[in-house]
């Protein structure tokens, strides 16, 4: 089950989000919950993978709003950094972004999925 001491173990900074969410906890572990499944990931990766770098700004972006708010500091400092490359509309090689993006995201996938280990 997820925990506020669990995602104080993945990096989160849950006293920032736990905040923006009036400090009910509840609320806001419901949300964490939500981002593994977020459709903005895929997004992110097919418009990368098409050479579309407004898309993958707006996909980038969304992402980079809703775990922030959240302050799942693992997630948001690389998604960060690419949303500013992209804003830029940089040509550079964003595998290396996408690859922490998806390591990060399972790592929070498998905080969510616990069964009270």
């Amino acid at each position: 089950m997820l925990s506020i001491q669990k995602l104080e173990a993945y990096g989160a900074d849950t006293q920032s989000g736990l905040k923006r969410c009036v400090n009910k906890e509840a609320l806001y572990l419901r949300l964490v919950g939500t981002i593994p499944a977020n459709e903005g990931f895929r997004s992110l990766e097919e418009a990368v993978a098409a050479g579309d770098l407004e898309a993958a700004f707006q996909a980038a972006h969304g992402l980079k709003g809703a775990v922030s708010n959240l302050s799942l500091t693992p997630l948001s400092d690389p998604i960060s950094e690419m949303t500013e490359h992209l804003r830029a509309h940089e040509a550079i090689d964003y595998s290396a972004y996408l690859e922490e993006i998806r390591i990060q995201r399972e790592r929070l996938q498998a905080l969510c999925d616990s069964d009270g280990e």
